[in-house]
């Protein structure tokens, strides 16, 4: 009998030490973790598989004992209790092994140039906003120690250290001197060459998530500071989701929740992209507006939203890059019928958007010029401190085309 128990507990060792991360080892419903697909096997959750009758598996141990001759021992594990209970000890005693999280994008309320400095760069005052529309992104702790792997769903995405996703991994191994690498798969939702810091996002995400891995070696506002290594929008997103961003945009102060997080908005974003550095080259510093920043901040937190305080300096030199889209904001303004507070353009483009309503204007249903634009309704979105952002709800993404159709996406 001691060998069967000997043989009951490598067995459940076996199990319950798969490399399959999570709060949860095996994860009810989970796909294909990383190893099964490195390793070319098929997906195994014994918490929910079941046998050729519908059954679900017993382990049966075959057992000698020597004083009463061969006896045969069946030992059947209720997957929905005594894997669970085994589950919840290697967490305890493993610590964290897989990470899902979602990864929100940021809308531009208003956008102020006001200055050209010495490094190149330009200054600028901006009430940035994180939304709810984001990327998913998992990870999971990698058995080596020598590179990170990362994945997309859509092609076109860089895989390597030009990622921003992997110089964050970089530069918090560089900045803790840990040594954890991952596997990391990105469910990409928000377009890029949008205007809405889809990257600079994943990077905070990426951080936050190492510094999760590690037992949190780093606070927040190291995290943040850090972060302006990657990029100028990079900060932003360790703000409690509204702040009043100076500087290059890495100067961030939290203000406090300045608009309903249950106003709708939509976006509306054409195939084709502004390249920021395109849009500088043709910004002309003497043709911004006048109005000062922090009189936006304040008409909009005492007042909320219209079309007077969205003001994007870097809307006239986006439409020279790019004239469709000057049109695209025309048309919308034009089909809105006040159904919009305001109709903007968010960072250097090429997302309109428009607040007040998640409906896009009904040319984007029957307009063929429009048929293969990004479309996905949102509301505005914000974060406890040391919580990461959630998803309120799954917001809808669609082209127009799928509209027509009666297709759409809806992001899970």
């Amino acid at each position: 009998m001691m060998m069967t128990m000997a043989s009951s507990r490598l067995l459940s060792h076996h199990f319950s030490s798969s490399p399959s991360g999570g709060t949860k080892p095996f994860q009810k419903g989970a796909s294909c973790t990383p190893w099964s697909k490195a390793n070319g096997s098929s997906c195994f959750d014994p918490r929910t598989a079941k046998t050729g009758s519908g059954r679900k598996p017993s382990l049966r141990i075959m057992a000698s004992d020597s004083t009463s001759g061969r006896k045969q021992v069946e030992i059947v594990y209720d997957p929905d209790e005594r894997l669970n209970r085994l589950a919840d000890e290697v967490d305890k005693n493993m610590g964290l092994s897989r990470l899902s999280l979602f990864s929100p994008c940021k809308i531009n309320v208003f956008l102020r140039i006001t200055g050209k400095r010495e490094d190149g760069f330009h200054d600028l005052a901006s009430l940035f906003h994180v939304i709810s529309l984001g990327d998913n992104i998992k990870f999971s702790l990698s058995p080596t120690k020598t590179k990170d792997r990362l994945s997309a769903n859509v092609a076109g995405v860089p895989l390597d250290e030009r990622n921003l996703i992997i110089k964050a991994l970089n530069l918090y191994r560089k900045k803790t001197g840990t040594d954890n690498f991952f596997w990391i798969h990105l469910d990409k939702k928000v377009p890029t060459g949008a205007g809405l810091g889809g990257g600079s996002s994943n990077a905070a995400t990426a951080l936050w998530a190492a510094n999760q891995f590690s037992g949190c070696l780093a606070t927040e506002k190291e995290l943040q500071e850090w972060s302006s290594e990657i990029g100028s929008d990079v900060p932003f997103f360790f703000s409690h989701g509204a702040a009043y961003c100076t500087g290059r945009g890495e100067v961030v102060k939290n203000i406090p929740r300045p608009l309903p997080l249950d106003l709708p908005m939509v976006l509306i974003k054409p195939q084709e992209a502004c390249s920021t550095a395109d849009v500088y080259k043709r910004f002309r510093l003497d043709q911004t507006s006048s109005v000062d920043p922090l009189v936006l901040l304040s008409e909009i937190t005492q007042n909320g939203i219209s079309q007077d305080v969205c003001i994007n300096d870097l809307e006239p030199p986006a439409f020279e890059v790019l004239p469709s889209l000057k049109r695209l904001k025309k048309r919308v303004l034009a089909a809105s019928r006040g159904e919009y507070n305001a109709v903007l353009m968010s960072g250097s483009g090429s997302t309109i958007v428009g607040i007040g309503s998640p409906e896009p204007p009904s040319f984007v249903y029957d307009d063929d010029e429009y048929k293969d634009v990004f479309v996905s309704d949102a509301c505005f979105l914000t974060r406890e401190e040391n919580q990461w952002y959630t998803e309120p709800s799954s917001p809808t993404a669609y082209s127009s085309n799928d509209m027509a159709t009666g297709v759409g996406s809806t992001f899970k």
